[in-house]
């Protein structure tokens, strides 16, 4: 599963355990899962049906993004597979190929898959574990952002979640224009900037992390981790919502929900210096402040209160 393997897998799958090189002398560690009907369904409310490829980029997709938010490279990653016994071994294959493609495409050059596991159970869970390597330097943590900082995005945010809308809608998947289409395969199959998270580190990122919950939630723990308010800019958050239009004119709503709530994009909210020219591929949406007397760390648009909540993995 994964192909070639990558410079730093010394040992891939056959033996009981890999063998991975740590020319750095540190290594990052990341894991997250997929279950069956709780982060994707076989099949949508409006038909589209989810495939092993589907899956298996996805799962790779937002493992690579955690190592990026810390602006280091991965190196290698660990797949757990559990499945019904009913499950097509074409659909496997499929999910191992999403793996290995979403590795190359997305330029994640120097990593492989290592290994991994195979198990029963009642519904698909894919489990991914990604090793990194920083190459020298820190790691850039959610807690560095200080007042007078330039906060920028990498990436996208709002289309996974105009995406998940879409699927779950009675529109037909097969009769949708090319810009609703290409939202439903940002929600299948992220794109992470993988690029961007070690210029952003180069470049002086002062704190920076992976947008998997949404802008407001998880611009809200970078803010408490910093002890620090990010002031959105309304301007451009109108601008981001504007790009959802092909979604939210269909399903007649507000695209602002999707761009503050919606998360699954996998974009990098990061912060630099003032002085510091932003690196490509990132974008000023805002400002870092320092907490008022009455008001502690969060997110605020325009200097108010933003109360969208994001993606709650145990929400009902």
């Amino acid at each position: 599963m994964g192909g070639d393997h990558g410079a730093s897998t010394l040992l891939g799958p056959g033996d009981d355990a890999a063998i991975v090189s740590t020319p750095d002398g540190r290594t990052l560690i990341s894991i997250d899962t997929q279950v069956q009907d709780q982060d994707f369904r076989l099949r949508w409310t409006n038909g589209y049906r989810t495939t092993g490829f589907d899956v298996g980029w996805k799962a790779a997709a937002q493992n690579l993004s955690d190592i990026n938010a810390m602006g280091a490279t991965a190196t290698s990653m660990v797949v757990s597979l559990t499945l019904p016994p009913e499950t097509p071994v074409s659909w496997v294959e499929d999910l191992a190929s999403g793996l290995a493609a979403a590795i190359r495409d997305l330029g994640a050059i120097n990593c492989s898959v290592a290994g991994g596991d195979l198990g029963r159970g009642r519904e698909i869970s894919v489990t991914v574990a990604v090793l990194g390597t920083l190459a020298g330097g820190n790691a850039v943590l959610r807690s560095g952002a200080r007042a007078g900082d330039v906060l920028a995005l990498a990436g996208t945010v709002g289309r996974a979640a105009a995406g998940l809308a879409l699927l779950e809608s009675e529109w037909d998947a097969g009769a949708l224009a090319v810009e609703q289409r290409e939202l439903l395969d940002v929600q299948c199959r992220p794109r992470p900037p993988l690029a961007a998270g070690p210029l952003a580190r180069a470049t002086g990122a002062t704190a920076m992390m992976d947008i998997s919950d949404g802008l407001v939630r998880d611009g809200t723990r970078l803010a408490v981790a910093s002890n620090a308010v990010l002031d959105l800019n309304q301007a451009d958050l109108d601008r981001l919502a504007e790009s959802l239009r092909p979604a939210s004119d269909l399903l007649l709503v507000d695209p602002m929900a999707w761009v503050l709530g919606g998360g699954e994009d996998h974009g990098l909210l990061a912060t630099f210096p003032p002085d510091v020219q932003l690196p490509p591929g990132f974008t000023a949406i805002g400002s870092v402040q320092a907490p008022g007397i009455n008001s502690g760390p969060g997110v605020t648009i325009a200097g108010h209160a933003a109360g969208t909540r994001g993606w709650d993995h145990f929400a009902e």
